[in-house]
């Protein structure tokens, strides 16, 4: 199959809009579509989607869709289409916004946003949290989604290794779900890598650490060379072409140190009996450990002026120890644990530094035809061809391998449909190979 016909446009078979006050009413928008966007990010709390549609009347009892319904936010929306793959996308939201961007005697165009009902939930009273968490994080993860999201999609959860007591002080769902995944110690990272990510696909929800992702089996493999013409075959091994390319070459030494990427120290003060602590680490101490799931060959090699590996730290970060407060248990219980640490600093804060400001060490942006199978955190394998590849057919072993994928857009119009894909890793040089059979 040609990546021309890939990139045709994709097959719309619902796009359903429920009315609010007679749920038995509802209006088609496959025949108005104009253009549709839908977003994955695994930065993102919820999935969204932008539909452009022409609302020309007679939609519902002779009225416009914006009439009839009336539409006025939080609707039900049921959207399902069909890439060139027979690849299908199927997911429920609802209204957020209704944006009028033309409008005659004879038509209107509409801007409608549709976000998960999560993201409208999230700002509901009875979904703040105001009782107290006990126990492993993970758990509590799977307790507010729940609880008091009342999510019914699935939740891909991955289980920590490390206890967190707190109360939630009236705190909104997805505030406490993302600090939590600050916090969280993937099983067998401990004393070396920390840092989860909570975020939604059309799957489902996901709360996986930034280690698991990276450690993944890739899904698909894209090649970019001398053609980007989509006619032309896929090259044996891979799964498509890369239609548009663009490397973000931006690397910024500075402001990896400033933020503590690879050099970082901590300094503790434990207030019970007037002690502290300094522990100085680097990302290379928690790589030759294997504590962390590198994309690429390795962490980038600095000037050994500069080099990662000495314990010359960048950034500092000072806290007092989090001893004996929240103890789980009966009077006699928590006695006894007064002076066990709640937050264990030493082993999460620096590390969960260090692994947030490596995920986007190398990035890239590239175009592909449709693909409704693929999802933000997915891991796929890109090669570049090296500027003599053009007539050796070399690879570029520096930008090419594995990316996870931080941001998707599918981009559905009368002219085709694309998927723009932000890809990112934690480190550098090619590992792996592009076929996956």
């Amino acid at each position: 199959m040609s990546e021309a016909f890939k990139s045709q446009p994709a097959t719309i078979s619902k796009a359903d809009v429920v009315s609010n006050s007679d749920t038995e009413k509802n209006a088609s928008l496959v025949n108005g579509i104009i253009r549709l966007t839908y977003f994955e990010s695994i930065l993102q709390d919820s999935i969204k989607a932008s539909i452009v549609f022409s609302d020309a009347g007679n939609a519902i009892e002779g009225k416009s869709v914006v009439e009839g319904l009336p539409l006025v936010g939080t609707e039900d929306f049921k959207l399902e289409m069909k890439d060139n793959n027979d690849e299908k996308l199927k997911v429920n939201m609802v209204v957020n916004s209704m944006t009028p961007l033309y409008e005659d005697g004879s038509k209107n165009v509409i801007n409608l946003n549709l976000v998960s009902e999560e993201f409208l939930r999230n700002e509901m009273g009875e979904s703040r949290l105001r009782s107290r968490f006990n126990g492993n994080i993970s758990d509590n993860i799977e307790k507010i989604f729940k609880d008091r999201l009342k999510s019914k999609k699935p939740l891909d959860i991955e289980r920590t290794s490390n206890d967190y007591n707190f109360l939630g002080n009236s705190r909104k769902p997805y505030y406490m779900l993302n600090l939590l995944s600050k916090q969280s110690i993937p099983e067998g990272g401990e004393d070396g890598s920390a840092g989860f990510l909570f975020f939604e696909t059309a799957d489902g929800y996901h709360f996986k650490s930034i280690d698991k992702l990276f450690d993944n089996q890739q899904k698909k493999s894209y090649v970019f060379n001398n053609s980007t013409d989509a006619k032309e075959g896929v090259p044996a091994g891979y799964d498509g072409k890369i239609l548009q390319h663009q490397a973000d070459s931006s690397i910024n030494v500075q402001s990896k140190m400033n933020m503590g990427a690879y050099k970082t120290k901590l300094v503790l003060f434990d207030p019970f009996d007037c002690t502290y602590i300094v522990e100085e680490k680097t990302a290379d101490e928690a790589v030759n450990k294997k504590k962390v799931k590198l994309a690429g060959k390795g962490l980038p090699v600095f000037n050994e002026k500069f080099s990662t590996s000495t314990k010359d730290f960048t950034r500092t970060t000072f806290m007092l120890v989090d001893s004996g407060s929240l103890p789980a248990g009966a009077t006699e219980e928590q006695i006894k644990e007064n002076k066990k640490d709640n937050f264990k600093a030493a082993q999460t804060l620096n590390q969960a530094i260090r692994r947030y400001n490596q995920l986007f060490s190398s990035m890239m942006q590239i175009t592909i035809a449709g693909d409704f199978s693929l999802h933000a955190g997915d891991v796929i394998f890109v090669d570049i061809f090296s500027v003599k590849g053009e007539k050796d057919d070399t690879v570029n072993k520096e930008s090419g391998g594995l990316y996870i994928i931080a941001d998707l857009c599918h981009y559905v119009d009368s002219a085709g449909t694309y998927t723009k894909l932000n890809l990112a890793r934690d480190s550098f040089g090619r590992k792996g190979n592009h076929s996956r059979r």
